[in-house]
């Protein structure tokens, strides 16, 4: 393990926030790691493997787990690639009791919530109920309790590929799924939209019916909750 002086973690922290003019090189939130701003900027692969695999006194939360049904391989030492898939794909796949897994997403879901504020008559693309995350939510829940028994999950497909595998597979009613992607992807090409004009990522509560209709709908049945 490579442990990093404080003065060196600083200054990576540095460059990779530093604003150009073209926006912010990366948005970082160190509190997000492990051990929180305590933890280190670098750790080893078996202090992560163990992390991820719930070895040890430190272990990862739920919420983390979920973070994982969306994780890439993007770039590094080349020889990491097929153990890092390994360990996702154990991870998605170990075995979890579907009632208290969908407690947990449900309440990290429901904080999230609290932290944000919006006018009745507005829709925010990503945050407000029926929104993006809440179908995030749906799919990484789906994948966790899942993915062992259907291993088409496992696949790095995006939320839209997902959706449209679970209605397949009869983990979604017919048309829940396929409503729900539609949605995600329009509510996807708004927010997309909405970044390159700078915009908020907000819109009218009435102009997204369908969008808002379908998201719920999919929390609802995934989540048995009205």
């Amino acid at each position: 393990m490579r442990i990093w002086p404080p003065a060196a973690t600083a200054s990576a922290i540095s460059w990779l926030t530093i604003k150009t003019g073209e926006g912010d090189v990366y948005e970082i939130d160190t509190a997000l790691r492990p051990n929180g701003n305590a933890g280190l900027l670098v750790s080893s692969w078996e202090s992560f493997a163990d992390y991820q695999r719930q070895r040890g006194s430190n272990t990862a939360w739920v919420w983390e787990h979920q973070a994982m049904t969306r994780a890439r391989f993007c770039v590094g030492d080349a020889r990491l690639r097929q153990p890092f898939e390994e360990v996702r794909r154990e991870v998605l796949c170990a075995p979890r009791d579907p009632q208290a897994l969908s407690q947990e997403v449900v309440a990290m879901r429901a904080k999230m919530r609290a932290a944000q504020a919006f006018m009745p008559e507005v829709f925010d693309f990503k945050h407000s109920p029926g929104g993006m995350i809440d179908a995030e939510f749906a799919v990484q829940f789906l994948v966790l309790a899942h993915a062992a028994n259907h291993p088409g999950l496992q696949d790095n497909i995006g939320n839209i590929g997902l959706l449209l595998h679970a209605e397949d597979k009869g983990l979604l009613p017919a048309g829940t799924g396929k409503a729900a992607a539609a949605a995600y992807r329009q509510l996807r090409h708004l927010q997309h939209q909405a970044r390159l004009d700078e915009q908020t990522g907000r819109g009218a509560m009435q102009d997204l019916t369908f969008e808002r209709t379908a998201i719920l709908a999919l929390w609802q049945t995934v989540f048995k909750q009205n």
